[in-house]
């Protein structure tokens, strides 16, 4: 059963975090190196959009994941692809750069959310 309320593909960033933190959801971040390097959610595993493909076998289809990126645009479409493909999949809402402004902490310390 999934940890998750409805069948909207994007979640809110605190049950994200909440999830996260609990180790319940798998969370991947498609932005570009660049934006990864620049500020990240700690314990985010990184796979570039267009490696995605490629990657897919590495994701565990028995655990809800969670895709990010900047604002939500590339981790919603990641995230309905992941669903037809028969993954529990979701996209967190305004990216990382909600997260960011309602105050939930990036690595590394001094992370800022870079631009697309």
């Amino acid at each position: 059963m999934s940890p998750f309320a409805n069948n909207d593909v994007d979640v809110e960033p605190e049950r994200v975090a909440e999830l996260h933190d609990q180790g319940a959801i798998q969370l991947i971040d498609v932005r570009e190196p660049y934006e990864w390097d620049a500020g990240r959610v700690d314990g985010s595993r990184h796979i570039e959009l267009e490696r995605l493909a490629s990657q897919a076998d590495t994701i565990d289809r028995e655990r809800p994941v969670v895709f990010l990126c900047r604002l939500g645009a590339r981790s919603a479409m990641a995230a309905t692809a992941f669903r037809a493909a028969g993954y529990d999949a979701w996209s967190m809402r305004g990216g990382l750069t909600l997260w960011h402004d309602r105050g939930l902490a990036i690595v590394p310390e001094n992370g800022f959310v870079a631009d697309h």
